[in-house]
């Protein structure tokens, strides 16, 4: 039996919530599985990724293949450098202590940089708020002094009449 790390979509229509499964290769695609290793949210920025790193390796060393949007998944959260190491350790290049110094120093690096990018987003995301608000505060003061009539308009229009009068009394006089 030949078993493929895939994932297994769930959620509704336009927005999708995937499963990371361990499945049967035969099985289809949103069927039976072996295990589930983890779930992959796509609607959320930046994309929500939750793995059992430990139990995927151990998958992908009894031979698992993964599709190739796991494996992309499997190398961002670490399970593929982690089964290399582990290659590593049983031909006897690296030690246990190594391998795992190296894997943790690597899951630093990625935190910090997650971390950076997410800090990004809430700036840019703190900034498009501020210039709409300017903008609607530019908008609602052009309203307000286009709702008010200027009093030199309506001074100028009350004297009208009362020149106009004036000045047709003294012409029949």
């Amino acid at each position: 039996m030949s078993v493929k790390i895939r994932l297994q979509r769930h959620g509704k229509k336009g927005k999708p919530f995937y499963w990371i499964v361990a499945a049967d290769a035969r099985s289809k695609r949103d069927g039976k599985f072996l295990e589930k290793l983890g779930v992959y949210n796509p609607n959320t920025n930046p994309a929500t990724i939750e793995l059992d790193v430990d139990g995927s390796v151990k998958w992908l060393q009894n031979g698992a293949q993964p599709t190739e949007t796991a494996k992309r998944l499997l190398s961002y959260k670490g399970a593929m450098l982690k089964n290399h190491l582990a290659g590593g350790v049983r031909k006897g290049a690296l030690t246990e202590e190594q391998a795992e110094e190296k894997f943790n120093a690597w899951v630093e690096e990625k935190t910090s940089k997650i971390t950076s990018k997410q800090g990004d987003l809430s700036k840019a995301e703190e900034k498009a708020k501020a210039d709409a608000f300017k903008a609607e505060q530019a908008v609602n003061e052009a309203r307000i002094a286009a709702a008010q009539p200027e009093p030199e308009v309506v001074a100028d229009a009350e004297d009208a009449p009362a020149e106009a009068t004036e000045a047709a009394a003294d012409s029949e006089e």
